[in-house]
């Protein structure tokens, strides 16, 4: 049985989403369907919480718009979410950041954590097409 469930698991995980952690400022481009029509649209805050594991993995974003705290909960593997970009890594002491629900303005910054070379979405593509073409020439030389 947990068998089973690992492979219906692995047929909807996504593999080219960036490893962000609680803290960092991203940028989620969510698929907006109007109609017979597909559009991305941008969601930019900050990590306040991660939770679960696997294909149930999930993440809250939260941001100030118009002078009002927005927080909006994505699905790690949802079909909805494009891709996830890193804004800027965030020097944190917490799990959750929820204590930021109740600071304003400067008191709601987080300290930028310098030095660390932060991923891009089109690297990432360009890694997991070289495995995978590594992948097909190693079992079509094994398959000679």
């Amino acid at each position: 049985m947990d068998q089973q469930l690992r492979l219906v698991e692995a047929k909807y995980k996504k593999e080219a989403i960036l490893p962000f952690e609680i803290g960092d400022t991203v940028k989620v481009w969510v698929k907006i369907i109007e109609g017979d029509r597909e559009r991305l649209q941008a969601y930019e805050g900050t990590v306040i919480s991660i939770r679960g594991k696997g294909i149930n993995k999930s993440f809250i974003v939260r941001k100030i718009s118009y002078g009002v705290g927005v927080e909006r909960i994505f699905l790690l593997n949802s079909p909805r979410i494009d891709h996830v970009d890193i804004i800027r890594k965030a020097k944190v002491r917490r799990a959750k950041l929820y204590y930021l629900r109740k600071k304003v303005g400067k008191k709601a910054r987080l300290v930028e954590r310098l030095g660390v070379k932060i991923p891009k979405h089109s690297d990432l593509i360009k890694n997991t097409a070289d495995e995978a073409k590594t992948a097909e020439e190693n079992t079509s030389s094994s398959a000679e």
